[in-house]
């Protein structure tokens, strides 16, 4: 499958070496930036092409794209929508990993009769987490509570928001200022971000956990009237929640993102050491009984033969790439709209790419 890479970031390389050294993909990683291209061919690999790219003019993006069978978008969700328009007008079935909220509901209204697929929210969260959740409701008569908890996090936070930056920071402001999507009482509601605070522990270790955006994906409309709570929220170490606040509506940032986002990069180092924490909890009936099950898995940073991988870039390209196998292989439809709930997670760790997530640390410990 020949398959456009828009984006050669921290995740777009990640994906990039992970589809080419299959044998079954060639992949032209595309970007504007000069530096992200030569950062990339660094680990160029067999199979795999590097093409720079104005991605603002939608006739070069569209040409750029001719000969290929898919566009896999790892830009900036503010793209998304954009890219989504040209895979639509060049034939490219269309993968990514955006968060957004509202970029997913145009690019739905995109794919609705569409000749090719589009597969949005194909990463961690929403994306993997999606699929647990929609496979712990499934064994359930009734699901009275879904409780959807993802962090990635650093393993040695040093600074007062014990935090490091661990993969875009569009995409975090992002999320820690747009309204949030839940079920309550069985009713579609909006939650405001940074609030619903709760704290819980995992072996040992305290976190907090809060509302952000994006992070149930398509799960409050394939669950409308199957599940009477349903929420996400973000697990960070204590304390950052109320320092993220003080800038967001103290200092009123929310209103100027750019120069927050400009704030963080100055002043918060980003890592490859890094954890990806996934803890899911589903409640319910089942043969008339109140039953509860959990669903927990750790993600480390890995360095095998002097290649470093942090935990976010592992979890994240896992997503994608076992979305696009699965689809290439016609375990998914073939076009229209794909929800990431429509992968089984049985077949999801199966998967050459998605075992990533089958082999990790299962959590026993919880208090």
């Amino acid at each position: 499958m020949r398959v456009a890479l828009l984006g050669a970031g921290h995740i777009g390389r990640a994906i990039a070496r992970i589809l080419a050294a299959s044998g079954d993909y060639h992949v032209t990683l595309m970007d504007r930036d000069p530096q992200a291209l030569a950062a990339a061919a660094e680990s160029l690999q067999h199979g795999q092409a590097l093409q720079p790219l104005a991605l603002d003019r939608p006739d070069v993006l569209r040409e750029a794209l001719a000969g290929h069978d898919a566009l896999v978008n790892a830009l900036p969700y503010s793209l998304a929508v954009h890219v989504a328009t040209q895979a639509a007008a060049a034939g490219c079935h269309y993968f990514d990993l955006t968060e957004d909220v509202a970029a997913t509901h145009a690019i739905t209204r995109l794919a609705a009769n569409a000749r090719t697929a589009f597969m949005p929210q194909c990463g961690l969260a929403p994306g993997f987490v999606s699929i647990v959740a929609h496979d712990m409701a499934s064994r359930f008569d009734v699901v009275q509570d879904l409780k959807l908890r993802v962090g990635a996090l650093p393993t040695f936070p040093t600074n007062s928001l014990k935090y490091n930056l661990t993969w875009s920071v569009d995409g975090l402001i992002n999320e820690y200022c747009r309204p949030c999507e839940a079920i309550r009482d069985g009713e579609p509601i909006t939650l405001l971000p940074l609030e619903g605070m709760e704290h819980f522990s995992l072996d040992g270790v305290e976190y907090e956990a809060f509302n952000t955006s994006g992070g149930l994906g398509t799960l409050c409309d394939s669950l409308a009237g199957k599940v009477r709570n349903l929420d996400y929220k973000s697990v960070r170490y204590p304390g950052h929640r109320a320092l993220m606040s003080v800038l967001l509506d103290e200092l009123q940032l929310k209103s100027d993102p750019e120069n927050l986002k400009g704030i963080l990069r100055r002043a918060v180092p980003s890592t490859l050491q890094d954890v990806v924490l996934v803890f899911v909890t589903a409640s319910g009936l089942r043969n008339s009984a109140l039953t509860q099950e959990v669903f927990a898995r750790k993600i480390f940073a890995e360095r095998n033969h002097g290649h470093a991988a942090s935990a976010i870039q592992i979890a994240t390209a896992a997503g994608i790439c076992t979305a696009l196998d699965l689809f290439r292989e016609g375990r998914l439809p073939q076009h229209g709209l794909i929800r990431q709930e429509q992968i089984t997670l049985p077949d999801f760790l199966a998967n050459r790419f998605g075992r990533v997530y089958a082999r990790s640390s299962r959590i026993e410990s919880i208090s």
